[in-house]
């Protein structure tokens, strides 16, 4: 048989203190003095675009609850003794296993903050809590200053295998070699950004003609240097799709992040862009983010349609075959193209188009389908963070945490081919307990490692290992222009932050 032996799900974001439910309970009443609380948005040292925390339910004898008590069961007030008005939106999220997922979103700067958490007007745990101040919003520049202060207060993991498998390949790093070659080499054909960050100013020259893409940069590096003071650096970011370094090791690479690696490239690999788009537009923008995901996960399990499903567009030939492999077992797979771009000339092999479908009602069904684009499937995130099962599909290409994912713990892996993915379909229809492990182990690896906090926590260890290896002094190059904060005139912020003093 091809499945090995599962491993046990370990809950790192899991409440502490808590047991398990026991069967027949699942639906007692929440207590209000027994329910559990916890998270950083209860941290006023830790800012974030939408700050978040985690009320877990639990019951008079001490149980925590498994399905959910009602998404109205319990109520979050944010306020500040010292302001008449917030202005501070806040969404209570019912996650549909007991928990409830509490995000809220400031839009100035507090004083103090106390966060009042109600069951039926009676407050839950040790409400209200009190953010000693100040508190400040993500439009805020006050960074601290102690790099190492910051990374504590977010409790950022100590290691990501990603950052240390790409830092292997680069014992030094030399700037001015760099800023030399690496235009020379793919400044005509491609399109990079050049970038230095200098006493925590963000510089960019822009090189190669499509640079719409750097609008994200410009934004993770200022939402980043607003919090926590980054050290000197100098570095290219590459803007397009594939990753580009071919060389081997041996042979002179040069060291350009991009969204995505491969097993022939040797890129240094950040959070893709529409990860890091949608950490820092939560509650803005963009509707479809991981906390978002996690209170609409479709109905419960056992009533989820038991077939995989996919929807996307052309982008590769697998993905032909997968709509063909649809057509020919309508009862084990629904996968249908919403676009035509790449294949115009199949659309009569492999249409009608369909509609648009909502992210939402893909949870609809208990098996997802992921399969590569143009590179690696950017949508992985949100898959994992439902209540579906992942079959995903063995890929050259990668995203920063798929080193982190264990096949048949995460997901079921299928083949590039797709040549097992009936088999591993009717699989998990006989194994529908093993699936069900495997999806919400998968769930919890998105809760714990792909939150907003989790990747600001990747770009600032990704960034100050870079720093470290590096010989010559970072400059601010000739072209180059700095990339302005945005202003707030309506709710100016004051940094009360003390600077650090030089040692004598």
């Amino acid at each position: 048989m091809f499945r090995p032996e599962l491993s046990g799900v370990v809950a790192e974001s899991a409440a502490p203190g808590a047991d398990s439910a026991a069967p027949g309970v699942d639906s007692a009443a929440p207590n209000a003095a027994k329910t559990l609380v916890w998270g950083p948005g209860l941290d006023p040292n830790i800012v974030l675009p939408a700050r978040f925390f985690f009320i877990q339910a639990v019951d008079r004898s001490g149980t925590n609850l498994t399905t959910s008590p009602g998404e109205k069961t319990f109520e979050v007030k944010i306020v500040s003794p010292l302001e008449h008005f917030t202005r501070i939106w806040i969404q209570v999220l019912d996650r549909q296993d007991g928990s409830f997922l509490v995000r809220y979103r400031m839009y100035a700067s507090y004083t103090d903050l106390h966060v009042h958490v109600l069951l039926m007007d009676q407050h839950v745990a040790e409400s209200p809590y009190i953010l000693r101040g100040p508190v400040y919003h993500e439009g805020c520049d006050c960074p601290q200053l102690d790099g190492s202060v910051w990374f504590s207060h977010m409790h950022c993991p100590h290691s990501f295998p990603q950052i240390e498998q790409d830092m292997s390949l680069f014992a030094s790093v030399d700037p001015d070699r760099n800023a030399q070659e690496i235009p020379q080499r793919f400044g005509q054909r491609q399109s990079l950004c050049h970038y230095t960050i200098k006493d925590n100013k963000v510089y960019v020259q822009t090189l190669g003609e499509h640079v719409g893409f750097r609008i994200f940069v410009d934004a993770i590096l200022l939402s980043l240097t607003r919090k926590v003071k980054l050290p000197d650096l100098e570095f290219f970011v590459n803007l397009g799709d594939w990753p580009l370094e071919k060389r081997k090791p041996s042979q002179n690479i040069h060291p350009i992040f991009s969204w995505c690696g491969s097993n022939n490239t040797r890129d240094i690999v950040m959070p893709t862009y529409d990860l890091t788009e949608s950490v820092l537009e939560t509650m803005g923008r963009v509707s479809l983010d991981i906390m978002s995901v996690q209170a609409n996960t479709g109905p419960p399990w056992a009533k989820k349609n038991a077939t995989a499903f996919w929807r996307g567009r052309d982008s590769r030939q697998e993905r032909l075959e997968l709509v063909k492999l649809s057509r020919a077992h309508p009862h084990m797979i629904d996968a249908a193209f919403t676009n035509f771009f790449f294949f115009k000339h199949d659309e009569s092999l492999y249409g009608p188009l369909v509609k648009h479908v909502s992210f939402f009602d893909f949870f609809k069904y208990k098996y997802q389908i992921n399969i590569d684009g143009t590179v690696a499937a950017y949508r992985l995130p949100y898959l994992l963070a439902g209540d579906s099962v992942v079959f995903k599909q063995d890929s050259g290409y990668y995203e920063h945490f798929y080193s982190e994912l264990i096949p048949w713990e995460h997901y079921i892996p299928v083949r590039a081919d797709l040549g097992d993915l009936l088999e591993k379909i009717q699989w998990a229809r006989d194994h529908d307990r093993e699936a069900k492990k495997i999806s919400l182990a998968g769930q919890q690896f998105a809760r714990n490692r792909l939150m907003g906090d989790k990747i600001f926590c990747y770009y600032y260890k990704l960034f100050t290992e870079y720093a470290k290896r590096q010989v010559t002094e970072p400059k601010i190059r000739e072209g180059m222009e700095l990339v302005e904060h945005p202003g707030d005139e309506l709710f100016p912020c004051s940094c009360l932050r003390t600077p650090v003093k030089d040692e004598l």
